[in-house]
Order: structure tokens, then C-alpha cells, then sequence
């Protein structure tokens, strides 16, 4: 492995203009941080990879490379791109217990972070880094968010959660498991008791349902649920899944992963959604792919679906009369999910959109002063290195906002 990790990192042109660091949402320092490794300076190359991104040995993992660094990489143009994720992803997982956790020295203000996913994870280790005091409310018994609940261990191992939550405490951050804000406590109560600060991190985990007959049966599941605690599940011999995203492939491969013998994956277009890369490995895992085919409702029995009808570029423009009964032991619906409403309806002056998503300025404060958010909660379901970025800005906005608080107070 550290053999391949050394040719990969040896085949780096080190452009002037790195194509891969424009790809990168986050805009990783790559030709540094290889400059750094080829020299033999581990501990530097993590410096950097860290400061850039603290979630760095997560995306090294999860990333989309091949939409993101690999796919704009100038070697890829006539043949192989450096595949950065793994010289990543070995810096990163090397850095990560060497790295030191000092208290940074505190400025006197606290932040309130709700939601212990990415972003909420994110914002929380930069501000501590910055000497602010970080409670973070998760409502889970774990932090994590989607990255502990969402993605399967075969893709994300949650041993590496559990090493940031001990370098997290180390930060001085605080951690309030199954803490639900919106009920017990709630957003009037953080200034109250004398955050200076309130960030929103909470994701999006309510599935979306497809408004057809048969939802609620006791053979049909939402995808981010079953994905949550797949053990609790008998989905029997056969499965029918509705979508074609990527948390789709993994609601796929984490069923025959678990005894399932044959899994179907269904879609009314001619194109899935998901990246070809986890497409590639939900077929491995002996996935079927069915295109064309439009949900018309449930049945114990299993889905029933309808042709869709195409125009000459592909896009759907209607649907056959007949009906198909596919016969499935469950049926798992995996189309997309959306925020939940407890924060809006809980806290005044508080808005959404019309999809329940939060609504931010320009420096990603919400409707209510003193209140920021980032991540799915803003713009609805993304990727991880898409929440840390803007939970990057919205740092930043945040520090801005509580000095020029002191400087009005002086």
C-alpha cells in the first residue's frame, strides 16, 4: 500500500496551475501537500491537509474524486490522472492520532453548534482551534450525522468517527448527545444562558415520500432509515429500490451485504444519479439496474411500475397505461430526503423556504440575528466536502459577527 502511495504521489507534475486543487470544493493544497509527502514531511503534509479541511481523513474516503480532483487532473486528459484521495487518505489517517490538541487560549465567548454532522463538526473544531468555547446538541446518541448514520461501514469505517470525537474533547469541545433542540430546549434558551453564538448543522433526514398508494405498508422502507440500523431490518430474498442515487447504492450494497439474494434498483429515466464510480460497485456487489420504469404504487406483492415514454433526447415525457407488478419481498424508497420543521416552528423570526430549507444572507446568517447555518440544512442533500466549505465561511462570518459585537459593547 505505501509502495503504491509513493509511485502515485512520484507522478505529480506539480502545475503552477493545479486543475486539481480548482476541482476540489474545498481546495485542497494538493501540489503542496505532495511536495511535502515526496520530502518525507508527514507531519507538515497533515498540518496542511488539516488546516484546509479537518474532515480531510473523512473525504479522503467519501470524496467523489473522480467528478473532483482525479477528474480534473491535466494526466487524465490522455490517460491515468494521480489518484490524490489515497496519498490523502494515508496522510491523513497518519496525522490524525499524532496530532496535537492543545486548549487554544480561550477569548471569554461561546458558540452553541446544533448538529454534529460535517458541518456541525466543522465549525466546531475551527472555532475551538480559535479559542472559543464549543457545546455542540446532537440529537443522536453519536456524532457523526450522516457520515455515522447514513453511509455503510464498508464505505466509511466508524472507527474514524470515534478518533475525531477524541480529539474533539481534547479541543475542549462539549458534546450533548440525544439532545433534541426544539423540544426540551430550545434556541431563545443558548443566549439565554450565554452563548454568543448559535450555528445550525442539523442535515436533512426526513425522507421524501413519493405520494403513492402503498407507502405505508409493512414492506416498504425509507432508505435513510434503513441505512441508520440495517440489523433491524428482514427484508427477505428479494428487493426492490426506488432511485438511482448514490445513497440508493449504498442502501443497495448494504442489503446484499446482508444476506439479501437479489437487489433491483429502479428508475423512470434513462440515467442514474449516482456516480458511475458507486455504480461500478453496486454492480460488483451484484445489483440490477432497470431503467425506464416509473413507480405507480406498492403492493404487499411488491412495486408496480409504468413505462416511461421518451422524446428523441431522452427525457421523459409521459407514461404507458399498462402497469408491471414486480414481485419483491420489500420495497425501499431511496428518492431524496428534507430538513425537519421542529427549529422553524420552535423559534421566532426563524424562516424557511418552501422546501423547509433555512434561509442565510450572504455570510450565511438566517432570518434570526446571531443564528448561522450551513450544510444541507441551507441548500438541501450534498456532499460532505460541500458542507465543510461552507461551514468554513460560515466560521468565519461568525467570529466576524461576535467581534464586532465586543467592539460595540466597548
Amino acid at each position: 500500500m505505501a509502495l503504491h502511495i509513493i509511485d502515485e504521489a512520484s507522478r505529480c507534475l506539480n502545475c503552477k496551475k493545479p486543475r486539481c486543487q480548482q476541482g476540489c470544493p474545498v481546495h485542497t493544497p494538493i501540489p503542496e501537500v505532495i511536495q511535502l509527502f515526496n520530502e518525507n514531511k508527514l507531519t507538515e503534509a497533515g498540518e496542511k491537509l488539516f488546516e484546509n479541511n479537518p474532515l480531510s481523513a473523512i473525504c479522503s474516503t467519501v470524496c467523489n474524486h473522480e467528478m473532483q480532483c482525479a477528474g480534473h487532473c491535466v494526466l487524465g486528459k490522455k490517460g491515468n490522472p494521480i489518484h490524490f484521495s489515497s496519498v490523502e487518505n494515508f496522510i491523513s489517517d497518519a496525522y490524525l492520532d499524532r496530532m496535537t490538541c492543545e486548549k487554544a487560549k480561550q477569548k471569554g465567548k461561546s458558540v452553541a453548534i446544533i448538529g454534529g454532522g460535517p458541518a456541525g463538526m466543522t465549525a466546531a473544531m475551527l472555532l475551538a482551534k480559535e479559542g472559543y468555547g464549543v457545546t455542540i446538541f446532537e440529537a443522536k446518541d453519536k456524532i457523526g450525522g450522516i457520515m455515522q448514520y447514513g453511509i455503510p461501514d464498508f464505505r466509511l469505517p466508524k472507527s474514524i468517527l470515534t478518533r475525531y470525537k477524541k480529539k474533539m474533547l481534547e479541543m475542549g469541545i462539549q458534546i450533548r448527545p440525544n439532545t433534541t433542540m426544539g423540544g426540551a430546549l430550545r434556541i431563545e434558551d443558548l443566549f439565554r444562558d450565554g452563548y454568543s453564538c448559535v450555528f445550525i448543522g442539523t442535515g436533512v433526514w426526513r425522507p421524501k415520500t413519493l405520494g403513492i398508494r402503498g407507502e405505508s405498508l409493512g414492506n416498504v422502507h425509507f432508505g435513510l432509515d434503513y441505512l441508520a440500523n440495517p440489523t433491524a431490518y428482514n427484508l427477505g430474498e428479494t428487493v426492490a429500490i426506488i432511485g438511482m442515487g448514490n445513497a440508493a447504492m449504498d442502501v443497495a450494497r448494504t442489503a446484499l451485504r446482508g444476506g439479501t439474494q437479489k437487489v433491483m434498483l429502479f428508475a423512470r429515466g434513462k440515467n442514474a444519479t449516482a456516480s458511475s464510480h458507486e455504480m461500478s460497485y453496486a454492480r460488483l456487489d451484484g445489483a440490477e439496474f432497470i431503467f425506464g420504469k416509473a413507480i405507480d404504487s406498492i403492493t404487499p406483492e411488491g412495486p408496480v411500475f409504468k413505462n416511461s415514454i421518451f422524446d428523441e433526447n431522452d427525457k421523459v415525457v409521459g407514461y404507458g397505461e399498462e402497469t408491471e407488478l414486480v414481485r419483491a419481498d420489500s420495497t425501499i424508497i431511496s428518492v431524496s430526503q428534507g430538513p425537519k420543521n421542529k427549529l422553524i416552528l420552535t423559534t421566532e423570526g426563524l424562516k424557511g423556504s418552501e422546501q423547509g430549507l433555512l434561509i442565510v444572507d450572504e455570510n450565511l446568517m438566517t432570518t434570526c440575528k446571531g443564528v448561522f447555518a450551513a450544510g444541507d440544512v441551507v441548500h438541501g442533500s450534498k456532499t460532505v466536502v460541500e458542507a465543510v466549505e461552507e461551514a468554513k465561511r460560515a466560521v468565519k462570518a461568525m467570529i466576524e459577527y461576535m467581534e464586532s459585537m465586543s467592539d460595540e459593547k466597548e
